[in-house]
């Protein structure tokens, strides 16, 4: 080995542990974005195709609708839901019935049969995976992210969603509009708030949290003008004029191509 060789050899050694040393180059959001916002729908609620989508429609955003696939309004209208997924909406898993644990403080309305207490964790499993198939009937889309019904995960003392993780790209699991850290981010316990009776000033201000810190912010509403656990159409409305005034600002897209982004920037580099 020449004098030359061991230098270069060295020196190589010298970067490479030195990049290691640095740790992970820092998150960003494309385009310049500062934080990124998801805007998402558990249920598959009338107001949702009523009032919430026509508003995404008309401000050119893309929302995430997690279908409780033994609703009325899925069977009722399920073109509609076609319609949404073909203009760039996403259909979620958000199970075929909506199982949570009765026991929990505030859950007396689960009914008996839709217990989570009482179903096996190998029943949510087989349910889970049945739910994205029939949502692959409806939008023909293969990749799918979920959200956990009620955030309950243990299905006769058995976490069920660890039985089916590998099956999403992401799940809403935790509590928390904000993300605290990108870096720490759990693509399979994301955490989501589902606002009730706020105001568009109190959802704005959750979105500017969040771009703040660099993060994202993910929005789960049930009821939009309409149905219950509901916020205002004007309060939607107003979130959503906010969000197309500070495009340059915010990323506002579907939660499955906002986790894919954060999922291709964690991936190995050649």
């Amino acid at each position: 080995m020449t004098r030359l060789t061991c230098v270069w050899g060295c020196l190589w050694l010298l970067a490479t542990f030195g990049a290691q040393a640095a740790g992970p180059a820092p998150f960003h959001w494309p385009d310049g974005h500062k934080a990124a916002v998801s805007l998402a729908y558990d249920d598959a609620l009338d107001s949702q195709l009523d009032i919430a989508l026509p508003q995404l429609d008309q401000y050119g955003f893309k929302g995430s609708f997690y279908l409780q696939l033994s609703r009325e309004p899925v069977a009722r209208r399920m073109e509609a839901w076609r319609a949404a997924a073909r203009r760039g909406h996403e259909l979620g898993n958000h199970t075929l019935f909506h199982q949570c644990s009765g026991s929990a403080k505030g859950h007396e309305w689960v009914e008996p049969a839709r217990d989570l207490d009482h179903t096996s964790a190998a029943q949510m499993r087989d349910q889970v995976l049945l739910a994205n198939t029939m949502l692959q009937a409806l939008d023909g889309q293969q990749q799918r992210t979920m959200t956990v019904p009620c955030g309950d995960v243990m299905a006769e003392g058995e976490d069920y969603v660890r039985q089916v993780a590998a099956q999403f790209v992401a799940i809403k699991l935790g509590e928390g509009a904000v993300v605290p850290d990108m870096a720490t981010l759990d693509l399979h316990a994301v955490p989501v708030e589902a606002p009730v009776g706020v105001t568009g000033a109190q959802l704005i201000a959750r979105v500017e949290k969040a771009g703040r810190r660099g993060t994202m912010v993910n929005f789960t509403f049930h009821g939009v003008g309409g149905d219950y656990l509901s916020v205002s159409r004007e309060a939607h409305e107003e979130l959503l004029r906010y969000l197309a005034a500070h495009r340059d600002v915010y990323w506002v897209d579907t939660f499955l191509a906002l986790t894919r982004y954060v999922q291709a920037q964690r991936a190995p580099t050649p």
